[in-house]
């Protein structure tokens, strides 16, 4: 297992539309934002996924085939892999660095067993660590019935496994508000040396719950994303257990 950091205890609203078949909304570099106050989705839980797929081509980066060589072979769309650890070793899990109004700060994630509490601060709670890609991927819930008592949510992904690999795992976070489309972040830019990614603030901004893009891939863990957002924590490295499949 790799060494990551674990915590040591102690103006107007753009967003791209989806298609209507999906009932989804995009989140941009163009239009980055959205609030949920106002499609009236500022209550309830907010479900936050992390799903990712593997690409075989990807391995190496792509490789364009010549078209004088293998006339038929370059039009053939690249190799789609699912979730397999078969194909390659990643293990993507999700977190989220938390400041509550009183000026609480913490993180949840999988490393060092931090998987929060939906009902009582910190708000937000990760339903388990998928070790092996699943279809279903990482979930978290974030209870916006106590959004009063949040003040800022950096949803963030790290990569578990010494190797880095977004380069070659294409993953998704999608949020579920409790109305209104669901709300997907595309991790897909070529970042091939990346460990780590903040993808979504989520941020009480006067009466607004308001969500934003970041998509920010850093070469460190979590405690490069700290430095990054001003979170001000400690970390230490951490383990995770080991798992039978």
């Amino acid at each position: 297992m790799g060494l990551f950091d674990g915590l040591r205890r102690g103006r107007d609203v753009q967003f791209d539309s989806g298609h209507a078949a999906t009932n989804a909304i995009e989140l941009t570099k163009r239009r980055a934002q959205i609030s949920l106050t106002k499609q009236g989705a500022a209550t309830g839980h907010l479900r936050v996924n992390l799903s990712w797929r593997m690409r075989t081509s990807d391995i190496g980066g792509p490789q364009r085939e010549s078209l004088l060589r293998h006339p038929f072979r370059a039009l053939k769309p690249p190799e789609v892999i699912g979730h397999s650890q078969s194909v390659v070793n990643v293990d993507l899990d999700l977190g989220c660095l938390y400041e509550l109004q009183d000026g609480t700060k913490g993180v949840v994630q999988p490393l060092g067993g931090y998987f929060g509490d939906v009902n009582t601060a910190p708000y937000v709670k990760l339903s388990g660590d998928d070790r092996f890609g699943s279809a279903s991927g990482e979930t978290m819930y974030i209870n916006l019935d106590h959004r009063d008592s949040i003040k800022r949510l950096l949803v963030f992904v790290y990569i578990y496994d010494a190797t880095p690999a977004f380069d070659r795992a294409h993953a998704i976070v999608t949020l579920y508000p409790s109305n209104g489309p669901r709300i997907e972040i595309h991790l897909d830019e070529r970042q091939p040396q990346a460990r780590s990614c903040a993808v979504v603030m989520i941020e009480k901004v006067k009466d607004e719950i308001i969500v934003r893009r970041e998509a920010k891939f850093v070469y460190g863990f979590q405690a490069e994303l700290d430095r990054l957002y001003g979170w001000g924590l400690q970390w230490g490295r951490g383990y995770k257990t080991k798992v039978e499949r």
